[in-house]
């Protein structure tokens, strides 16, 4: 393992991830500024966040439980993205960034929790 949470590639696109969220929901109708866009942002922030916590953690039981928890909310992004599409909100390119990121820590998170399991 590298000497930071900074050095995983995972968390580095679930940050990228983040942004693109961040990106995508500030052209969202203010009416969902504490809706879907507050929502949208909290999970994605959550996805990083579990990531880095997990890893200070002291046990692989533990890094493992967290990564769940990411993956848990990586999934939260990926249900808030489609019912964004669905209602029209945000720049379709913007979401098309978040949808890919999403995709890619997501399978990132399933192969490190693969291993860890080893």
């Amino acid at each position: 393992m590298g000497q930071s949470f900074k050095d995983l590639v995972v968390w580095q696109r679930a940050v990228q991830m983040s942004l693109a969220v961040y990106r995508l929901t500030s052209s969202f109708p203010t009416s969902e500024r504490f809706g879907l866009t507050n929502q949208l942002r909290r999970a994605s922030v959550s996805v990083a966040s579990n990531i880095a916590e997990g890893y200070g953690r002291s046990t692989k039981g533990e890094y493992f439980q967290f990564l769940g928890h990411a993956r848990g909310s990586n999934c939260e992004v990926e249900m808030q993205l489609v019912i964004s599409q669905a209602l029209k909100f945000g720049l379709e390119p913007e979401r098309q960034l978040a949808e890919s990121l999403c995709g890619e820590v997501s399978r990132m998170l399933v192969a490190m929790m693969k291993q860890i399991r080893k």
